[in-house]
């Protein structure tokens, strides 16, 4: 991995993940109405935590064809999940058209298309119909009574 990375020992020292973790915690006691909306990059932590702490805990998720769904950045994924099958391969061409390769394939799975089939995405959706979706969906809710369902409003999760 390069000393660049956004995994491992540096970026722990920043904490992220704990003060990251607060988002998950405050999505998670949210009692208004909220929608997901993936326009390109969902990745990780922070797109679970821009959703409530999960795909599922929106009133929907929905993503443009752009969307890329993945539990890091791909690249790196690849680098990190096949790093000792690489490894092995000794020509470094060879090396990099099989890295090459396996990183097409995770774009490929992690297309907003594929995700919406087989993951917690309810559908990809034509970026000009996501206002009227949008609208379509607020309409359809029930009024709920003021004060049903809350929680408290923020807990420090550290």
């Amino acid at each position: 991995m390069p000393p660049n990375s956004p995994v491992g020992q540096a970026i722990e020292k920043t904490a992220l993940v704990r003060h990251s973790s607060r988002m998950f915690v405050i999505g998670a006691n949210l009692s208004v109405p909220f929608f997901t909306v993936v326009l390109r990059k969902a990745y990780g932590l922070g797109a679970i935590a821009m959703s409530g702490g999960s795909f599922k805990r929106a009133m929907a998720t929905v993503a443009w064809p752009t969307g890329e769904f993945g539990g890091m950045g791909l690249e790196g994924a690849v680098k990190l999940a096949y790093r000792n099958e690489l490894a092995k391969i000794e020509d470094a061409a060879e090396r990099r058209r099989k890295y090459e390769e396996m990183v097409a394939h995770m774009y490929e799975r992690g297309k907003a298309l594929s995700i919406s089939t087989i993951f917690g995405v309810d559908d990809t959706i034509d970026p000009a119909d996501t206002r009227p979706w949008l609208a379509n969906l607020l309409r359809s809710l029930q009024p709920r009574p003021r004060g049903e369902g809350k929680r408290r409003s923020a807990i420090d999760a550290w």
